[in-house]
């Protein structure tokens, strides 16, 4: 086992799955899918953390979706739309889940089904199946 600020990273929760990304990312919306489809799926918000490996100590997932969104496409989806240097911020905080990730899904061309069907049939690769 790891230590991350002197804090232990638990072992994995069996079939939890974490999804995390940018404000905005559908994040939200694809927890609620994947709880509705029978999944342990939980939501880290990574993106206002500087602690990298947040993601893990608050969730231990099996598996770590991350979503990913273009600046334009978050301020389309926002209101307020969100400022450049926020955004930023944001990628930076979750480089370290980014690099972890069992899937990362692009959501600027993908509709809510769309995300959720590319991650249900990724888990199912992954050897994930609802709950």
């Amino acid at each position: 086992m790891a230590k991350v600020l002197g804090r232990t990273i638990p072992d994995p929760e069996p079939g939890r799955i974490a999804v995390v990304g940018v404000c905005a990312a559908g994040k939200t919306t694809l927890v609620r899918r994947l709880r509705k489809a029978g999944y342990d799926a939980v939501q880290c918000g990574q993106e206002h953390s500087h602690v990298p490996q947040m993601w893990q100590l608050l969730t231990c997932p099996e598996a770590l979706v991350y979503l990913s969104a273009s600046l334009p496409v978050v301020r389309a989806r926002r209101q307020p739309p969100l400022k450049r240097f926020l955004y930023e911020a944001q990628l930076q905080r979750l480089e370290h889940a980014r690099a972890h990730a069992d899937l990362v899904v692009d959501t600027d061309d993908r509709t809510r089904e769309g995300v959720a069907s590319v991650v249900i049939r990724a888990l199912d690769r992954l050897g994930l199946s609802p709950a």
